[in-house]
């Protein structure tokens, strides 16, 4: 390559870099933190017995001073707190023993996370998938 492309390509990186910079900084702050929860196996109950389990996925929407780095090594209490809710009052969904209540899992998670990390820390839970262990249990009336 010659001197000249050289300082030519030196000449219009920079600006590039700068923008491409920019676009990073505003990314997080439009789309704000998450933390990614990943694989909870939730019980199907019915009638007073396990029916089957769920494993959801979740995504905790950040707010505040919360970064994802300060959430991570509190995960496992978020996870035990579902497991707990979950068992207390089941997330059933009557006649389906595959898929759970996802606004009454949010709900429940949103509780438990002023506890855990305080209020205004997490601004919303999103159930990114729900997958039963048995494919089959749609419930004969």
């Amino acid at each position: 390559m010659l001197r000249r492309d050289l300082i030519a390509a030196a000449a219009v990186l920079p600006p590039v870099l700068a923008g491409e910079r920019a676009m990073a900084s505003e990314e997080p702050a439009a789309g704000g933190a998450m933390l990614n929860i990943a694989g909870v196996g939730l019980p199907v109950i019915a009638d007073g017995r396990i029916r089957n389990y769920v494993f959801v996925s979740l995504r905790l929407h950040l707010g505040g001073s919360a970064t994802a780095e300060n959430m991570r090594p509190k995960e496992p209490y978020f996870r035990d707190a579902l497991v707990r809710s979950s068992h207390r009052t089941p997330f059933t969904v009557p006649d389906d023993w595959t898929r759970l209540n996802g606004p009454a899992i949010s709900a429940s998670l949103m509780r438990s996370a002023a506890a855990i990390a305080g209020r205004g820390k997490v601004t919303s839970v999103e159930i990114v998938s729900q997958s039963p262990r048995r494919r089959t249990g749609i419930r004969a009336g």
